[in-house]
């Protein structure tokens, strides 16, 4: 009876897989597919289909976002990216600039199906790797990294007073200090001010920078689900960043602060200022963004009182025999990261772009 009963309930998986069908992406199915990723719970703004379009208008990319359809219901969604760089490898990421963006499925049978297709895509193209971003594993036979990423996620009240009360003391008092020294915070679609910070910040990093179009194209694509703040000092811009309002969260994305921030508190400042707006838009979490361990970014945030939550990335290996190490924690990217930061501003402006093309 067991032997029966398993069989039965094989057969029923294989004709409910059997009833998926898998396609691309139109733009006729935009209004679907975000209304499946915002009404599922593990839908993120980085699922979003319109960072198909932000992808191909910017960097010429060919986005292979597939969709599960059963019954004429969307069952399933993987925005999928190739990307091909002779520094870096040949790569089917899902997806490209994203924190997260893994597979989104209402049930088992979705993912397989899903998977299936973007190992036949991953074969076709002949990619190295194919690469999953989550927040939990969805294949736990591939090979995995969960030790080198962490994203940091803050509990909102809806009480702005009750937010300040709920900090480190050590935080509460930097946010005084800046105010008292004139520190101001504008929200607005100021790209240009943004990019700045933002261009000279990464570059004193040591990593190349993305495109101004870039932020400028977010911006055009998602319209008031994208905030810019900005951080001055006497009308000199020192701190920024690009805020994503998706359900009841807000994603602070990109974040800048030049030499002059440290000083005035302003870096502190503006991730206050980033969650007040968050919960002047309603939202009841506040993800503070990626960070990789062992570095100042992630220190920083866990003095917010915050702690770390580990992302899972996934990797289904072809012509690699190993987890590829393209960040900036590899040491073999040292002296580049050394030479990177002596750029002047302008060439590395102009470099940053091509070379991040293939980084993803």
């Amino acid at each position: 009876m067991a032997l029966v009963a398993e069989r039965q309930d094989s057969a029923a998986r294989a004709n409910a897989a059997a009833s998926i069908v898998v396609r691309e992406l139109t733009p006729q199915d935009s209004g679907r597919w975000d209304r499946f990723v915002l009404g599922h719970p593990e839908g993120t703004f980085c699922h979003r289909a319109g960072w198909a379009r932000v992808l191909r208008r910017v960097f010429g990319y060919d986005p292979r976002f597939l969709l599960a359809e059963q019954r004429g219901e969307i069952v399933g969604v993987l925005p999928l990216v190739e990307i091909k760089s002779r520094l870096f490898g040949h790569a089917l990421v899902s997806s490209a600039f994203a924190v997260y963006g893994g597979p989104v499925c209402a049930d088992p049978a979705a993912l397989r199906a899903l998977s299936e297709r973007a190992s036949a895509l991953a074969d076709a193209l002949d990619v190295g790797y194919l690469e999953y971003r989550s927040p939990r594993i969805h294949q736990p036979d591939w090979a995995h990294k969960s030790d080198l990423y962490a994203t940091f996620r803050l509990s909102l009240d809806g009480s702005v007073e009750r937010a300040l009360a709920a900090l480190p003391a050590a935080k509460r008092r930097s946010i005084r200090k800046a105010e008292k020294l004139g520190v101001r915070a504008d929200f607005d679609r100021d790209v240009a001010r943004f990019y700045d910070v933002f261009a000279l910040s990464v570059r004193n990093l040591g990593t190349p920078a993305l495109p101004r179009r870039y932020f400028e194209a977010i911006c055009d694509e998602f319209g008031d689900a994208v905030d810019l703040v900005g951080i001055t000092h006497d009308g000199v811009p020192v701190s920024g960043a690009m805020l994503f309002h998706f359900r009841d969260d807000t994603h602070c994305y990109y974040v800048g602060n030049t030499p002059a921030a440290r000083d005035l508190a302003a870096s502190d400042y503006m991730w206050w200022r980033a969650m007040t707006r968050a919960i002047e838009r309603g939202a009841r979490s506040f993800d503070m963004g990626r960070s990789k361990r062992g570095t100042g970014a992630f220190e920083f945030k866990r003095r917010w009182g915050v702690e770390p939550i580990a992302l899972h990335y996934e990797y289904r290996l072809r012509s690699l025999d190993r987890v590829p190490e393209t960040n900036p924690l590899n040491p073999k990217y040292r002296l580049f990261i050394a030479l990177w930061k002596r750029l002047p501003l302008p060439v590395a402006n102009r470099l940053g772009p091509l070379i991040v093309r293939g980084l993803a």
